[in-house]
């Protein structure tokens, strides 16, 4: 019993100051990375005065915010001000309960904590719109507007997009049942070495990920910060640690996405080395009787390849800010609800018919197969879609007019009343 409660003790705190110290740390490193990422893409330099090759910005940029004055307008409504960024961090830190770096850097095996994470997902919303709201200013309050519509409109996607790994589970769970707790999701993925879910359901990646993108604001769906329309959204009137609350709270957002993919899709902390029976065969020290020398190496391998796959997605965040233009509102909508809702739906049915339909041993292999079909069937119908051209060619929407609030005029905006006549255009003089 003493050893027993010595070693919860030592789980808790350990656990607890590896998420805070990761989640303080990941802001740094990601602004780090999407200076130098960027500027590599785009043929610059980046940050390169401040330490080696500028390493030591993001830290510097820091002690600035923590310098920097607080101030507000005197017509914001305090209380809401105020409360706007915790309510918008505090789920960020709690979702990380349910987040299994490896089998010792988690807080529990919550048994809901698919559910759990989704939930804590849509607690942001009220962040967002309090921010908005509490600001009193017409630029802050139509960019909380804008950015409450938008992760409304992708939660449903996204929460549609893990449905196929769940079906998935029942395949390679115990008796037929699926489970939407992430440490089983992980151990289904190590059954088979290397089944991660990535290979059965590349689709429910690309849009789980796609709806991670609109979640965190990021481009192409940081129209709540468009800084030709609304300044900086719903944070124009933010400032100091109030402003870093919400940036540090974005960052938390992205490694959570990154995090969740990598448990769903990725098989976690699965890789190399990662493997605790092989370590137990070779090392047998014994330190003070809590930890094992072997399930130390473990843990340590463990969450080395947990954060590799974490941070190879949040690159591609990155990658994605420095490549996709910036959509519009009404095309921002449109996708949600009249692309990505079917395609879920689609998935959702095509996944369950053939995981009911195809006898075992083929259930996986042919259900992996229709799925990479498609997501190339999805991507080709896409770029029909959009017209999108690897040589830059535009595409014949981008020269159609506009009106001031950026949609398709109608057919009667540009009619011409009863009787009159159709102006003829003369063309221009050609310069001398």
């Amino acid at each position: 019993m003493p050893q027993n409660l010595g070693f919860l003790i030592v789980h808790f705190v350990v656990t607890l100051v590896f998420f805070i110290a990761l989640v303080a740390t990941n802001a740094v490193i990601m602004v780090y990375l999407e200076r130098k990422v960027m500027a590599y893409m785009q043929d610059r330099v980046g940050p390169l005065h401040y330490g080696p090759q500028g390493m030591l910005q993001s830290t510097l940029d820091v002690v600035k915010l923590l310098l920097k004055e607080d101030i507000r307008s005197q017509l914001t409504d305090n209380a809401i001000f105020s409360l706007a960024p915790m309510v918008f961090f505090a789920p960020v830190i709690t979702a990380f309960v349910a987040l299994p770096f490896s089998p010792f850097m988690t807080t529990g095996a919550i048994g809901t904590a698919l559910i759990l994470y989704v939930a804590l997902s849509s607690l942001d919303i009220i962040g967002v719109f309090m921010a908005g709201w509490g600001s009193n200013s017409k630029y802050s309050l139509i960019g909380g507007l804008r950015s409450a519509a938008q992760m409304i409109s992708y939660e449903l996607p996204l929460m549609l997009s893990l449905v196929g790994v769940v079906m998935l589970t029942s395949i390679l769970g115990h008796n037929g049942v699926g489970s939407i707790s992430f440490s089983d999701i992980i151990n289904a993925q190590l059954q088979t070495p290397w089944l991660w879910f990535i290979l059965i359901q590349p689709l429910g990646l690309l849009i789980y990920y796609t709806c991670g993108l609109a979640e965190t604001n990021r481009a192409p769906f940081d129209l709540p910060e468009a800084e030709s329309e609304l300044v900086a959204g719903y944070l124009t009137e933010y400032s100091g640690m109030r402003w870093a609350m919400f940036f540090l709270g974005e960052y938390g957002n992205m490694l959570i996405v990154s995090s969740v993919a990598t448990v769903l899709f990725l098989g976690g902390w699965s890789g190399p080395g990662a493997d605790l029976q092989f370590w137990q065969a070779h090392i047998s020290a014994n330190p003070g009787g809590i930890f094992s020398v072997a399930d130390l190496v473990f843990n340590l391998i463990a969450v080395f390849w947990f954060l590799v796959k974490v941070y190879a997605l949040q690159v591609v965040f990155i990658w994605v800010r420095s490549t996709l233009p910036r959509l519009r509102a009404d095309q921002l909508m449109q996708y949600a609800w009249l692309i990505l809702i079917p395609i879920t739906l689609v998935n959702i049915l095509v996944t369950s018919v053939l995981l009911l339909a195809v006898p075992q041993p083929y259930t996986l292999w042919v259900t992996g197969i229709v799925n990479w079909l498609m997501m190339f069937v999805y991507i080709f119908t896409l770029t029909r879609i959009i017209q999108a051209s690897p040589a830059g060619k535009k595409p014949v929407w981008v020269n159609e007019p506009t009106n001031a609030l950026g949609f398709m005029p109608s057919k009667t905006d540009n009619a011409l009343p009863a009787g009159s006549e159709t102006p003829k255009l003369q063309s221009p003089t050609p310069a001398r």
